[in-house]
């Protein structure tokens, strides 16, 4: 390990109350191990794991926030009702103890299916226009209620996740999921004021989800939302294709009090706009920062070497062993971001941190899709 690396990786960081040790974030990934929605002992070993391994912020699975059909796995835990909150507060307080920070990720995932048999009637799922991809009708539009109610159970979620003693909060946004669908022209066909011809009109609904977390949680708590360019339905889709457009995009969330935005990519060192900065410039979370000002958190294939995005799903193995940081650190030493969102590699190695800390790199462990199977 290089002295930059270590100097551009492990310097701390604040933002409001919250306070790291290194710029190394544990990205949000799905792994359904909490039968009913509710998180057991299990699910807070895997977290405190990585606490003890050095992760600066911890951001856990996605949790869904209290709407009917807003989770697509069984397995997925919720973010309400007393079973599943009480399971999230031994969640926190065993990453507490262990010297970590976190936050959950409060998400709804509309209308999307992540196995042919669950959510059990699709047609009862909700979305901005009934359409689950450009031309691909499933379940309903929301209505004005639906609207309301889904606003309020972001900001609930909120709150609770602030009154049982995580650190920050983050919002789901990407991926092809509710929000996120709002943000998207194909998918977001809305003729009221939830929908419009342009980005601005499109980011309302996120803009009030923001707004009602905000004031949902105390001035000091960090409030962070998750955003894509690419979804799930397609990987090429982008909803800014201009820097002009991403300031019609993002401001509105800064705005309405996002603190943090946290740019998903499938590749960290692909730069957002190569026409205008050449092919080293500067990637999503990097034209996030330069429009808007506030702190980003950038995600991609980070220690990878490479690796395909989806080459997993196909049996190839993600080789950990040995990482190249080099395009991470130069990234991160000229400040093109703030922290950086680590995925695959911390869920196959709990250690990661330490170990690329202290350039035991041999001793990494290996991701492979087999890696997915238990909460190592």
């Amino acid at each position: 390990m290089s002295n930059s690396a270590h100097e551009a990786l492990f310097r701390p960081f604040k933002l409001k109350s919250l306070e790291l040790k290194n710029r190394i974030v544990m990205a949000p990934m799905t792994r359904g191990f909490s039968p009913d929605g509710v998180p057991g002992q299990n699910v807070a070993d895997y977290y405190r794991r990585r606490a003890e391994g050095d992760v600066g912020l911890i951001l856990s699975e996605g949790t869904v926030i209290d709407r009917p059909n807003s989770k697509n796995l069984p397995g997925i835990p919720d973010f309400h009702g007393e079973k599943s909150l009480a399971g999230w507060k031994n969640v926190i307080d065993t990453v507490h103890a262990a010297g970590g920070k976190m936050g959950p990720q409060i998400w709804h995932v509309a209308n999307t299916i992540a196995s042919a048999d669950y959510p059990p009637n699709p047609d009862e799922t909700e979305s901005p226009s009934g359409f689950v991809k450009p031309g691909e009708k499933r379940g309903h539009a929301m209505s004005e209620e639906d609207i309301a109610d889904t606003i309020a159970a972001y900001a609930s979620a909120a709150a609770d996740a602030e009154r049982l003693g995580f650190d920050v909060v983050e919002i789901h946004g990407a991926h092809g999921y509710l929000i996120d669908q709002f943000f998207w022209q194909g998918l977001n066909l809305r003729d009221d004021r939830w929908g419009g011809k342009t980005i601005t009109e499109r980011t309302r609904f996120g803009a009030e989800v923001v707004k009602a977390v905000r004031a949902a949680v105390s001035d000091d708590m960090p409030v962070i939302i998750r955003l894509s360019q690419w979804k799930q339905q397609d990987y090429n889709a982008r909803i800014a294709t201009t820097p002009d457009e991403m300031a019609e995009w993002l401001q509105p969330l800064v705005d309405a009090g996002a603190d943090m935005l946290h740019c998903s990519q499938r590749r960290f060192w692909e730069p957002e706009f190569p026409e205008i900065d050449g092919e080293e410039g500067l990637n999503f979370a990097g034209w996030a920062k330069k429009i808007t000002g506030v702190p980003t958190i950038s995600v991609g294939s980070v220690g990878l070497n490479g690796a395909d995005f989806l080459g997993w799903f196909g049996g190839a193995e993600a080789n950990a062993k040995t990482p190249d940081l080099d395009r991470l650190v130069r990234r991160m030493e000229r400040d093109e971001f703030d922290l950086i969102a680590v995925g695959r590699a911390l869920i196959a190695d709990p250690e990661w941190v330490k170990k690329i800390e202290g350039g035991e790199t041999e001793t990494l462990s290996t991701f492979s899709r087999e890696t997915l199977g238990a909460l190592v």
